[in-house]
């Protein structure tokens, strides 16, 4: 199984932007982290949904990705090595609202894995949650899983899919617990080929199996952005 720690910073002023200095302090304590996989830390992007406009995206958010649940709940405990991150004092995300939740990862395959981004920028991620509930969760995560990613596939220059589900978890960080029923994530090489992808064929079948999910109240948030990432032994 894979497990994932999710973060999200979100600034009271939407125009507002994460210092480079401090985002290299939290890369510094993050990438130091025991146990890690794999790191992505997102800055915002922009693109173009046909269907939604969910605003601008957080001014930050981090996915640390581990191999169990233990070591993924060891540094967000009390003492815990990502308590430095929570007493860092990063003045460019002062007076942010963070919320974290731990989540099991699903990756899921894709045509062609092999990004090719633009010299100079990062790839690009459309990250996807549903904060809402199902009426009957266990018919709806079954749907969602046999339905929606097998479409996601055909999407143009799809180079990762991820869908994450809620599992119980432990941490003593200060930050505020989110419970939402289910997250997704597509990769692609720029917020362009984004914003070309939603305004594909493929996204409009993709609304159509919305319409036909057993039902659920929240709804769906999306947002893009840039995703650096580190891999670890």
């Amino acid at each position: 199984m894979q497990f994932s720690y999710l973060v999200t910073w979100v600034h009271p002023d939407p125009a507002a932007c994460i210092s480079a200095d401090d985002l290299e302090r939290i890369a510094a304590i993050v990438n130091s982290t025991p146990a890690l996989r794999r790191s992505r830390l997102y800055t915002p992007e922009s693109a173009d949904d046909y269907y939604t406009r969910d605003g601008a995206s957080p001014i930050f958010a981090m996915q640390l990705d581990y191999d169990s649940v233990f070591d993924l709940e060891a540094p967000i405990a009390a003492g815990g090595h990502l308590q430095a991150l929570a007493a860092a004092n990063l003045a460019s995300l002062a007076g942010c609202r963070v919320e974290q939740q731990a989540m099991l990862r699903r990756p899921f395959p894709v045509a062609d894995a092999d990004a090719r981004v633009p010299a100079g920028s990062l790839p690009c991620q459309f990250l996807v949650h549903y904060p809402g509930h199902a009426l009957d969760f266990d018919e709806w995560i079954n749907y969602y899983l046999t339905h929606h990613p097998q479409i996601m596939f055909d999407f143009p220059s799809v180079r990762e899919i991820e869908i994450f589900t809620r599992i119980d978890w432990l941490d003593a960080m200060p930050w505020t617990r989110v419970h939402y029923m289910q997250r997704n994530k597509l990769m692609f090489d720029s917020a362009r080929a984004i914003t070309e992808a939603m305004h594909s064929p493929v996204r409009h079948a993709m609304r159509q199996d919305f319409e036909r999910f057993p039902l659920f109240e929240g709804s769906n948030i999306h947002h893009p952005m840039a995703a650096r990432t580190t891999f670890f032994d």
